[in-house]
């Protein structure tokens, strides 16, 4: 007879947070609002040589805290000014359901988040599209196609009050 070892798979765990400190927040909330600084620049303001401040940058990547670094463009400027927000609710709620439905749904046009969530919907997803008409279109074309969706609720933003990619340090 033979055993048989039983992988579990271990989340990666979250940096700790505690572990950084007041130059380490300021680095992190300066990139968030500008992150084409030089890193002289960002020296300077962190009060840190530029080798200890590039130090400090390199392992905030490396453990984590920094994901990446974009451009953050204009909708508007680049036709995808409508947002809408669109709540789905699946016919079934099994992990095959769901899997087959987030496979589908990351191949939408315009597609910018995708949430699991609580409450009256199974999935929230945000897309970016250029009017209600290319939405209409995207609606009849993709949308309806989602595997397994037995209701899909849009809400097509009038006013954008906030939007942020900024985290609380």
């Amino acid at each position: 007879m033979s055993a048989t070892k039983v992988r579990r798979k271990v989340a990666p765990q979250a940096p700790e947070v505690a572990a950084l400190d007041r130059t380490d927040r300021a680095i992190l909330r300066i990139l968030q609002e500008d992150a084409s600084l030089s890193n002289v620049a960002l020296a300077e303001q962190v009060h840190l040589s530029p080798p200890a401040c590039l130090r400090r940058v390199e392992r905030l990547r490396q453990q984590g805290y920094i994901r990446g670094t974009v451009a953050l463009l204009d909708p508007q400027a680049l036709g995808a000014g409508m947002l809408v927000m669109i709540g789905v609710v699946l016919d079934r709620s099994t992990p095959d359901s769901f899997a087959a439905f987030e496979k589908a749904a990351v191949r939408i046009s315009g597609c910018m988040e995708c949430h699991v969530v609580t409450g009256e919907f199974d999935y929230v997803m945000m897309l970016r599209t250029r009017d209600s008409e290319s939405f209409n279109q995207l609606h009849a074309e993709q949308l309806l196609y989602l595997p397994g969706v037995r209701q899909i609720r849009s809400f097509m933003v009038l006013k954008q009050v906030l939007s942020t990619t900024r985290l609380p340090l």
